[in-house]
C-alpha cells in the first residue's frame, strides 16, 4: 500500500433538515484521508451516518459543509459536464441490496454496458458484448448469463453483476456500501475474497462500509469507527483490534461472536453509555499513538493514554 492520497476528507457534514426548525445532523464534522490500493473500513451500526459519507464522497448527496477531494481536485465544486464524466469514470459504487440496484427490466448484458455506453469506451456492438462477457467471466460468472434478467439470480449472483458494473469504465475507487449484508453467510466470504482478487489485479482502492467488524477487519487495511454523524476512533485493522481505546469501539469489539460456546457462555460484553464522557469540552480527534486517533477532550486524552501505554 502506497502512502499517496487519493480521497481526503475534512471535516464533512451533512444535515438534513426533517421539519421546519428540525435538523439530523447524519455526518457531523468527520476527517480521514484514503491512500491509493487501500481497503479504508468505515464502520459503525445502523443510523450512524456510514451509508450518508459515501453517498455523500461520490455526490449522490450535496455537502452541507467541509471539503472531499479526490486526486486533489475538489468533489463538490463546480464542475462542467465533461468534468463530471470524467469524475464518475473514476469513482463507482456497489450498493448493499443486490436486489434494488439491478433493473429488472434490463438484461445483465444492458446492465453492466451501461457505463461503457455511457462514457463510449466501445466502438462496436462486438467489441461491447466481448467487454461484458470478459467483467461476467471476472466476477465468477458465465458469458451465458448475460442474456439472462436480474430475477433470474440468486442475491450473490446479482452482487457480483453489481460488482461487474461498476468495474466495467475501469474505476480507480470504489465505494462498497455494505455490499454483503444482504447476503447469506455462506456467500458473504465468496463477495469478499472476490474483492480482494480484484483489487490485487487491478490496483483498486476501497472504501468498504459495513457494521459487520469481524468482516471489515479481514478485508481492511485501516478502519474507522463512527457514532452518530461523529468519527470516533481511526488505526491500523490489527491495531484497533488488538488496542481499542474510544468505549464504543470496546462496545462493538465485545459484541463480536466466537466460535468457542464455553467462551460465549461467561464473556462479559461492555455496554456503550455516551453520558459518562466528559463534557468540559468539545471533543476532537487526538492522535493516542502512531496513527492511532480518538475523538475526546484534553481530560479523556490523558486517561486514554495512559490506559493505552498500559495495555
Amino acid at each position: 500500500m502506497s502512502k499517496e492520497k487519493l480521497l481526503e476528507v475534512k471535516n464533512l457534514k451533512q444535515h438534513f433538515k426533517t421539519g421546519r426548525k428540525s435538523v439530523v445532523k447524519a455526518i457531523d464534522g468527520i476527517t480521514f484521508d484514503i491512500y491509493k490500493g487501500e481497503t479504508f473500513g468505515l464502520v459503525g451500526e445502523s443510523g450512524c451516518g456510514k451509508s450518508t459519507t459515501g453517498r455523500t464522497i461520490i455526490r449522490l448527496y450535496d455537502a452541507t459543509d467541509g471539503n472531499v477531494k479526490f486526486n486533489g481536485e475538489d468533489v463538490h465544486g463546480k464542475k462542467s459536464a465533461s468534468d463530471l464524466k470524467k469524475f464518475n469514470q473514476k469513482m463507482q459504487m456497489i450498493f448493499q441490496d443486490p436486489y434494488a440496484s439491478l433493473n429488472p427490466r434490463m438484461t445483465v448484458m444492458d446492465i453492466i454496458a451501461e457505463g461503457l455506453d455511457v462514457h463510449g469506451l466501445t466502438k462496436s456492438a462486438d467489441e461491447r458484448k466481448r467487454r461484458v462477457e470478459g467483467l461476467l467471466e471476472r466476477v465468477g460468472l458465465n458469458k451465458e448469463h448475460a442474456n439472462r434478467y436480474p430475477h433470474e439470480f440468486s442475491g450473490g449472483q446479482r452482487q457480483r453483476i453489481g460488482i461487474a458494473r461498476a468495474l466495467a469504465v475501469d474505476p480507480e475507487f470504489i465505494i462498497a456500501d455494505e455490499p454483503i449484508s444482504a447476503l447469506d453467510v455462506s456467500i458473504q466470504a465468496q463477495v469478499v475474497n472476490l474483492l480482494k482478487e480484484l483489487q490485487k489485479e487491478q490496483g483498486l482502492t476501497y472504501l468498504f462500509i459495513a457494521h459487520d467488524l469481524s468482516m471489515v477487519k479481514y478485508i481492511s487495511d485501516r478502519i474507522g469507527v463512527m457514532y452518530f454523524g461523529k468519527l470516533v476512533e481511526l488505526a491500523d485493522s490489527d491495531e484497533l483490534y488488538k488496542n481499542p481505546v474510544h468505549p464504543y469501539t470496546k462496545s462493538l469489539l465485545s459484541a463480536i461472536p466466537l466460535p468457542d460456546p464455553d467462551y460465549e457462555r461467561n464473556r462479559q460484553r461492555v455496554a456503550y453509555d455516551p453520558s459518562q464522557h466528559d463534557t468540559s469540552e468539545e471533543p476532537e480527534l487526538r492522535e493516542i499513538s502512531p496513527d492511532h486517533w480518538v475523538l475526546c477532550t484534553t481530560k479523556e486524552f490523558e486517561a486514554y493514554k495512559q490506559e493505552h501505554n498500559d495495555n
